[in-house]
């Protein structure tokens, strides 16, 4: 293939996931006044950034404005202990944590089908004792696409479809490439990678990396996973078959038994990045990386009525002895989140409200 083919073909590729990464890009969102535009323009805010989602995808009244398709689930964590030689957050002593989650696939319309998602995702709330949580929204893909807030803010402008073709504007996309060329990580790893069969044979990945503190003091940077027991396989096209399979297929499962992940904590080397999520760390850190216990899932709800859907999926919800590293986007999700969550929440009680005035 000539590079110029080659380059097109990656364009276009990249136009059609889009939508999906530009999904994701919603987890993301900056802290309000982060990013300025010239002299006499308003500052970027994540309320501001939230409204040009909603002008862009439709409105989904009461729904999360990303990942706004998914499923509640609930078991526990058997922490073996392992987790203390790195911190000394509560939630790696010995012993049984309770665990409530959420399952879902970027993305602004909870109607979707299934099989137009290239990522799955897994969100944890852990209940701690002495009122501590710790909570942790990991994706199916180790890395992010940008690194920074304002390149977030470009991608969204480059993967923004057309109004009359509801297409991505390949010329746009190629624009933002070529600025970004470290954004070619993620479309690399999403084209080796296929999507998981289900939501219980995917690895999750934290993205960004924290500090972790432990019972001496001592501080080590780390990114940390869950990965499955079940064998990942690729989704198959007969999936397409059922718009909703991930979940159908979650809720046969788990009438024969729970699900299981290990959560591993891989410990950053030196020179190793912590302030940029487009980055992997090299492949002989998870020669080191600890397997502080087992997280079972047993139970799984719909998201209308479940106990997740009042959940919000802070990565900044940290225990003692875990803090957040230098990454920009940490804060970011954070601010996002919580414009996510006072919106829907405000449009669930409005929506009652207004069903109680009928009656």
């Amino acid at each position: 293939m000539t590079e110029k083919r080659r380059r097109s073909s990656l364009i276009s590729r990249y136009a059609l996931i889009a939508v999906t990464i530009g999904a994701t890009a919603g987890l993301f969102a900056w802290a309000g006044g982060w990013v300025h535009g010239p002299i006499g323009q308003q500052p970027l805010t994540s309320g501001r950034l939230i409204d040009a989602f909603e002008a862009n995808t439709g409105p989904h009244p009461g729904f999360r404005r990303n990942h706004a398709k998914g499923v509640c689930v609930s078991g526990r964590f058997e922490s073996n202990g392992n987790g203390t030689q790195l911190s000394r957050a509560s939630v790696f002593r010995p012993g049984v944590v309770p665990v409530v989650g959420r399952l879902s696939a970027p993305g602004f319309d909870p109607t979707q089908e299934d099989d137009t998602a290239m990522v799955r995702s897994l969100a944890l709330s852990f209940t701690l004792s002495h009122g501590e949580q710790w909570r942790t929204a990991m994706n199916s893909v180790p890395i992010f696409a940008v690194s920074t807030p304002q390149a977030l803010l470009e991608q969204l402008a480059a993967s923004r479809p057309d109004a009359a073709s509801g297409r991505v504007d390949p010329a746009k996309m190629e624009m933002f490439l070529e600025k970004h060329p470290e954004t070619r990580a993620f479309h690399e790893w999403l084209s080796s990678h296929p999507a998981s069969s289900t939501f219980y044979d995917a690895s999750y990945f934290s993205i960004n990396a924290f500090k972790f503190t432990n019972a001496a003091g001592n501080t080590r940077f780390v990114r940390w996973s869950v990965v499955p027991d079940a064998t990942y396989r690729p989704v198959a096209a007969s999936a397409a078959r059922d718009p909703d399979f991930l979940a159908h297929d979650l809720s046969k499962r788990l009438e024969r038994g729970p699900v299981r992940w290990h959560l591993m904590i891989t410990p950053a080397g030196p020179g190793d990045p912590t302030n940029d999520a487009t980055r992997v760390w090299p492949e002989e850190r998870e020669l080191h990386r600890v397997d502080a216990g087992v997280l079972v899932i047993g139970r799984a709800e719909s998201q209308i009525d479940g106990p997740c859907r009042d959940i919000n999926f802070d990565p900044l919800v940290l225990p003692v002895g875990m803090e957040p590293s230098d990454d920009p986007l940490l804060a970011a999700r954070s601010s996002a989140y919580a414009v996510s969550f006072n919106r829907r929440t405000r449009e669930e009680a409005l929506a009652a409200q207004a069903a109680s005035n009928r009656r």
